[in-house]
């Protein structure tokens, strides 16, 4: 049985919705090779009047050059037009089935890939498909009908001069076959160093601080150095293998050219062909050298850039996001943890043999020093991995066995690095959705936001990553997605480490009014007034639960807690 074209999905994206700008487009193209058939007729004609001596024919050809110019300046600019219009569509209805595809990965999958791998395919990747993919294949699908149409009309004029006409054509073909392969693996090298110079990039721009204050400068300006070394010269190969290309096809065509010229001439000058004729087909031989020149060369390119379009939809098909079943987006018994352990490198726990019950609609907080896995067990209830040892089930059912996507309606997690989208403060709060003005505010106030909008409005553009706030702003609009969102499920992962201990206050405090939610807060801060407040307070050491119960059973057994407490105090 034929596996399934992984690609397929991508090829159909060109055409979903855009078949009649395809239609039109090629329909014009189709127009335009005709046009150049009747041009080559009429220059002929005019020769053969020029040597009948004759006026009056002479003037019906300037009268058929008169409509045929501009006819043909209106049909060029349709196919121009049109073409822009089904790339248009074409291209971004590809790129965002794209997006798509990797927008529906797990969290855990996308961050263990590499994103310059994205950046690569989605923006150089796609100008190559553009150009060697969508735009190139009209020619070969309008070149083969022209190049028979043309021996067509060869052979009205001369079947001899036609078939050595045929015969010569062998030659730029003949180079352009044998050296096109080599072109298609020179740009899917392209392409893979591409992505490498990308990630290194991103990764050098995004380290920027750290290269300052080590005074790396030298080192890493090597290290991009060697990567774009590598990418050029695989473009300069690339280049190099091209222009051979179009070396021998173009002096192979020069040949042809020559061949069918003076053999035409001879024959008119032995009075066995018309002097038209010579005009007619060293034209039409034009028309025959770029159908055997392109076409093999736009085949070679094609299935490169077809090459691409396979690498994107390996790279998006990659660590693609596990189905499940589907879950109620509320907590109605609990989450529970049985002896769950998790390694991120075998041999190395992070958690183990833990165990904790979450029940629907209670409080709870994770106390622990740095290390000690409180951020990897939140990352484990939010399915972030499903490599784990043990059971972890939502209101019975099995973790591994839920969709993420139907997990995500459950639970928001609220986390110690802020992301903040290069737009208004309103989506980074809404995530580019509608809410209700009075959801918003509400949001906005629990949060701690009310003076920064007041200040700047709801439409102050927050920069790249959040920039042109502060860190403490940054978290709180964090905090208010979360709040907005209102899944019955909110886990904090030091949310408040970036706020002031006022600010940091008001805001647990609001968290912890909230009603009907099941809240689970990792926290460094020992304050007795909301410390007592939660049902039950989890104590992490090494990875394990060293001690559970409420602020006033932790404190009175003076153990690890009660430790961690008085340091704190």
């Amino acid at each position: 049985m034929k596996k399934p074209d992984p690609a397929r999905p991508y090829v159909r994206a060109f055409y979903a919705r855009n078949r009649g700008r395809f239609a039109l487009t090629l329909a014009l193209e189709a127009l335009d090779q005709a046009g150049m058939l009747y041009l080559a007729w009429l220059l002929g004609a005019v020769m053969d009047t020029i040597a009948a001596g004759k006026m009056e024919p002479l003037a019906q050809c300037a009268w058929r050059a008169a409509v045929f110019v501009p006819t043909m300046v209106v049909l060029e600019l349709g196919w121009h037009r049109a073409r822009a219009a089904f790339l248009r569509r074409a291209l971004t209805q590809y790129k965002l089935l794209a997006f798509q595809k990797i927008a529906g990965k797990s969290v855990s999958a996308f961050t263990a890939e590499n994103t310059g791998r994205y950046l690569s395919v989605l923006t150089s990747d796609v100008n190559t498909v553009e150009e060697k993919y969508l735009c190139q294949q009209f020619e070969l699908i309008i070149q083969p009908l022209a190049f028979l149409a043309t021996l067509g009309m060869l052979l009205w004029y001369s079947p001899l001069l036609t078939g050595v006409t045929a015969a010569l054509c062998l030659l730029p073909f003949g180079a352009a076959a044998v050296l096109g392969p080599g072109l298609a693996r020179r740009e899917k090298t392209v392409s893979d160093q591409g992505e490498g110079f990308v990630g290194r990039l991103r990764d050098l721009l995004a380290g920027f601080a750290v290269i300052k204050s080590f005074k790396a400068e030298p080192e890493t300006s090597a290290v991009f150095d060697r990567e774009n070394g590598a990418l050029e010269r695989a473009r300069a190969d690339r280049r190099w293998w091209a222009g051979l290309l179009s070396t021998a096809s173009g002096y192979a065509g020069c040949v042809m050219q020559f061949g069918v010229f003076f053999l035409s001439a001879w024959l008119a000058l032995r009075g066995r062909a018309a002097a038209g004729t010579v005009i007619v087909f060293t034209q039409l031989s034009n028309n025959l050298l770029r159908s055997v020149q392109t076409v093999p060369q736009y085949w070679a390119d094609r299935k490169a850039a077809r090459g691409l379009i396979e690498k994107l939809a390996a790279v998006t098909a990659e660590n693609a996001a596990r189905t499940g079943e589907t879950i109620e987006p509320v907590l109605r018994d609990a989450i529970e943890l049985r002896h769950v352990s998790f390694a991120y490198e075998p041999g190395k726990p992070v958690l183990r043999d833990v165990s904790l019950r979450l029940e629907a609609g209670k409080k709870y907080a994770l106390v622990g020093p740095s290390g000690s896995g409180k951020s990897t067990l939140l990352d484990l209830l939010m399915g972030a991995h499903g490599d784990y040892t043990g059971s972890l089930t939502v209101d019975g059912r099995q973790l591994r066995d839920v969709d993420p996507a139907s997990l995500y309606d459950l639970e928001s997690l609220i986390g110690q690095s802020v992301f903040l989208f290069d737009d208004t403060v309103r989506k980074n709060i809404t995530m580019f959705r509608d809410f209700p003005d009075d959801a918003v505010d509400d949001a906005v106030e629990r949060a701690g936001l009310t003076a920064l909008l007041a200040q700047r409005g709801e439409d102050y553009r927050c920069g790249e990553n959040g920039c042109g706030l502060s860190g403490g702003e940054r978290q709180r609009v964090s905090i208010a997605r979360a709040l907005l969102r209102g899944t019955s499920v909110l886990l904090l992962d030091e949310a408040t480490a970036a706020l002031d201990n006022r600010t940091a206050y008001a805001v647990t405090e609001a968290i912890l009014n909230l009603k009907g939610l099941t809240r689970l807060v990792v926290t460094h801060r020992l304050d007795p007034a909301l410390l007592e407040r939660y049902d039950e307070i989890f104590v992490l050491k090494n990875g394990a639960i060293q001690e559970r119960g409420t602020f006033r059973d932790l404190m009175a057994q003076k153990g690890y807690f009660y430790s961690l407490y008085t340091v704190a105090a």
